[in-house]
């Protein structure tokens, strides 16, 4: 049965072979085809062998063709460096070693004719073997030809088929060598023929797999860590079944109890000690060290590494957690503690893995053990300093706290741009051992990429409470603004009383705008709100006409501001806002004009849209300033100005689905066009966008 089975393997991996060498187009050579007609005649030598036992004539005639098609594949060969043409005798031997082996049909013609007859077929099958030897012989003379006359360069393409050629005819020759000298086939030898063909398959493979720098075995350290594993336990199962059957064989009464103790025990330990982390730890660090040249699988370390620290969302560990676990997953460490800089110097706790138990005090590391370690980028190992083998480490560096608790092992430091960014406290591994320059120098590495990342979240928090006092602040410029608005209101009512108070129509403006400015300083709270999210308010539908000449009669004996014309215009907005926006315009406006120059006001429609034109006869302003400046928070051309009304007012317009335009000219005056969507426009749009949403 084992004889069929590795008939029929050997004969599947050369049928692949062959296959792969006649399709692949990637393999090139004079003996291709030579090979993959080779590797197929084997394995239809192999199938039959398996299908008819090995005795048949159909057995020996496949055997023979195989062996010519072996040969013919060795004479491709030398055409490798057109040695073929170059040298005489070797298609000469070729064609003689051929002929010896097309022998072989005369024989088994013979062997048919003559088989009732025990004499004959002895001879007949003396004279196979010796055919057989002549043409091994003959082939592994030209297979060392192939080789050793090849040049330096060629060798390296030759070497594997000609290992692969040797391998079939030395195997032959020792098995026909054996067959002549005993009379007869060995037949352990007979049934183990397919380990030759199989043996030419790899030794093929390897060389059509081979790479410009040699095809080396290098096992990845997860692959020699799980082989490993399984050799022990079939090591171990392999001892308990030979112990098991000695106590059975020892005799006496009591032998199956022992033998069935002796299992249970050995199973209890197995149970117990596998599983255990320092054994897999020991494990892990034996074959390190002794398999591979470095310890450490830096792609595997890399990917493990960027995965751990880029494993971000609402599941997941913060991130400062993370990168403790990123340098303890390198060495094994089941724990660990982030230690970053305070305020006010030194280094406090900022992040715990896995370590709740370990007591830190307020200031973990004062500022010249922080300084130690930024200026000097050493990781320190602490079961040095407990065995005295480490000098020159200053007290500070090193605190009590860090051996009140015997499991600390390393402290590893941050370093972004020569700066400390943190330090990093390993508990120790399952299976300790000594930190050596392996150790250090991808700790450094990673310790300077972790830094990074740090710093990048550090500047990010400050960014994002730079932000978030950017928002006060334009909040607080925003009420200032408007208080300032209702102050030049009242100042300018205040100068206007003194010369018109007496006149009735004066007295009745003055109770509008002061009921008017006790509105909105009323409102300015709720507002405040507003200047976070402009626009956020419910819009409602209304007559954009009426609120203009609410706004226009705001400024009625203070300064002339004329509504030239009112067309009829419903827009679905923020009313508020918007006459907040229509307020900073014409204000600007005011103050930009003479006093006996009016401010003119144009409301339109135009399509889809109201147009609003807000027009002065001022000092104008410059291409320059409009484009580098006037939307510009905190930047005004007024004396004391906010430089907030124009921007304010234009993120109150798009907040809207309005758009804000200016036109000016150096000392000709200021148009802004204030456009907004109807309401007709407005339902369109949105109903446009809900479909679009919908179908999407």
């Amino acid at each position: 049965m084992a004889s069929y089975i590795g008939f029929i393997i050997a004969a599947c991996a050369a049928v692949a072979m062959g296959l792969w060498l006649a399709t692949n187009p990637r393999t090139k050579g004079p003996a291709i085809t030579a090979s993959a007609a080779a590797l197929v005649m084997a394995a239809l030598w192999c199938f039959a062998v398996a299908g008819f036992g090995g005795d048949s004539v159909v057995d020996e005639a496949l055997l023979v063709a195989s062996n010519l098609a072996w040969l013919w594949m060795l004479y491709r060969l030398f055409g490798h460096d057109e040695r073929d043409k170059s040298l005489g005798p070797i298609r000469p031997v070729v064609f003689v070693l051929g002929f010896v082996e097309l022998l072989q049909f005369a024989l088994i013609a013979a062997r048919l004719q003559y088989a009732a007859q025990p004499d004959a077929d002895i001879m007949i099958a003396r004279f196979a073997f010796t055919f057989r030897l002549l043409m091994c012989i003959g082939a592994l003379v030209l297979v060392h030809n192939l080789y050793a006359g090849a040049s330096q360069q060629a060798r390296l393409a030759l070497r594997w088929p000609a290992a692969a050629l040797g391998a079939v005819f030395l195997y032959d020759l020792n098995f026909y060598t054996i067959a002549y000298l005993g009379g007869g086939q060995p037949v352990i030898l007979e049934d183990l023929r397919w380990v030759a063909v199989l043996a030419a398959v790899g030794l093929l493979g390897l060389g059509l797999l081979r790479n410009e720098s040699d095809l080396k075995f290098r096992p990845s350290r997860g692959f020699a860590f799980q082989s490993f594993s399984l050799l022990l336990i079939g090591a171990y199962l392999v001892v308990m079944v030979v112990v098991a059957q000695g106590l059975a064989y020892a005799g006496s009464d009591y032998g199956r109890i022992l033998q069935t103790g002796f299992v249970l025990l050995a199973s209890l330990v197995a149970l117990t000690v596998l599983p255990s982390a320092k054994l897999r730890g020991w494990l892990r660090v034996t074959l390190s060290k002794n398999l591979f040249q470095h310890r450490y699988d830096y792609r595997s370390e890399w990917l493990r590494f960027t995965d751990t620290i880029g494993r971000a969302g609402q599941q997941s560990v913060p991130l400062l957690e993370r990168a403790v676990q990123a340098i303890a997953d390198i060495t094994d460490s089941p724990s660990g503690l982030l230690l970053t800089p305070r305020e006010e110097g030194g280094m406090a706790l900022a992040a715990r893995w896995q370590w709740p138990d370990i007591d830190v005090p307020g200031e973990a590391l004062d500022a010249d053990g922080a300084r130690f370690f930024e200026d000097s980028q050493f990781i320190l190992d602490l079961d040095d300093l407990r065995k005295g083998r480490q000098d020159g480490i200053p007290p500070q560096a090193s605190p009590p706290w860090l051996f009140a608790d015997a499991s600390t092992w390393a402290l590893v430091p941050l370093l972004h741009y020569e700066r400390l960014v943190g330090v990093i406290l390993l508990a120790r591994p399952p299976m300790a051992r000594r930190l050596d320059w392996e150790d250090f120098d991808l700790l450094r590495v990673v310790g300077r990429q972790l830094a990074s990342y740090l710093a990048e979240q550090t500047s990010q928090d400050a960014l994002g409470e730079a932000q978030r006092f950017d928002e006060f602040n334009r909040r607080i410029a925003f009420v200032m603004h408007d208080i300032k608005n209702l102050a030049s209101q009242l100042s300018l009512l205040a100068k206007n009383a003194e010369k018109h108070a007496d006149k009735p129509e004066f007295r009745a403006d003055m109770i509008i705008t002061l009921r008017n400015s006790t509105d909105k300083l009323t409102a300015l709270l709720a507002r405040l709100g507003r200047y976070g999210s402009v626009g956020g308010q419910e819009r409602q539908e209304f007559d954009l006409a009426q609120l203009l000449g609410k706004v226009a009669a705001r400024y009625r004996g203070q300064h002339e501001v004329t509504l030239l014309s009112h067309e009829p215009a419903r827009v679905r907005a923020d009313a508020d806002a918007l006459e907040q926006a229509l307020v900073h315009l014409i204000q600007n406006a005011i103050e930009a004009s003479s006093a006996g120059e009016p401010v003119l006001l144009d409301l339109r429609t135009d399509g889809g849209s109201a147009l609003l034109q807000i027009v002065d006869s001022g000092e104008g302003m410059s291409p320059d300033f409009i484009r580098t400046r006037l939307f510009k928070p905190f930047h005004s051309s007024k004396p004391g100005g906010f430089g907030i009304g124009a921007f304010e007012a234009r993120e109150l317009v798009r907040a809207m689905g309005g758009r804000l335009d200016v036109e000016s000219r150096e000392g000709l005056g200021t148009r802004f066009v204030l456009r907004l969507p109807l309401s007709e426009a407005s339902a369109l749009l949105r109903t446009m966008q809900d479909t679009i949403r919908e179908v999407a």
